[in-house]
């Protein structure tokens, strides 16, 4: 696997995402759960993608296996943005990366999925810290989504042509 170029991430949005995301872990499985809600608000249609959804009798906001998915995304995109800077590319280890590709390949995801998330993420951030935020915070934000997205998306496999 070629070496991704080093990311250009300086202190400034490091310390707009450290700062946020010190905060937001308090309350980090009511925030996880918002950032889901927020990105099936937006994308309905989303909630097809998980298969622990699609059979449940249990509203969203009530569903075990969501609740504790959430958190293992939200907490994964938030801590690979607070490591951006430091090792200067996403943080992730190889196996998780691949599995990520393999996963979002396998439901076909494309790049309006990714923003999708991305939109998702900085408004639940937004409400999380509505005192912090400003439009740096959002770049900065912005940016580390992108790269972890970009990150996970060298690890899709194209989907076979029919």
């Amino acid at each position: 696997m070629e070496e991704s170029p080093a990311i250009s991430f300086g202190e400034e949005q490091e310390s707009f995402v450290l700062k946020s995301w010190t905060v937001m872990k308090k309350d980090a499985a009511a925030i996880s759960l918002k950032f889901f809600m927020r990105i099936f608000e937006i994308a309905p249609s989303a909630t097809q993608l998980f298969s622990f959804l699609r059979d449940s009798n249990v509203s969203l906001d009530k569903n075990p296996k969501l609740k504790s998915h959430a958190m293992a995304v939200f907490a994964m995109t938030c801590e690979s943005a607070v490591q951006l800077r430091k090792a200067g590319k996403v943080t992730l280890r190889e196996a998780t990366l691949k599995k990520l590709g393999d996963t979002h390949s396998k439901f076909g995801l494309v790049d309006e999925h990714f923003e999708v998330v991305k939109s998702a993420l900085l408004d639940t951030i937004k409400d999380a810290v509505p005192d912090m935020w400003c439009p740096e915070m959002k770049t900065a934000w912005g940016q580390a989504y992108d790269h972890l997205g970009a990150a996970i998306k060298a690890e899709m496999k194209p989907l076979p042509s029919s």
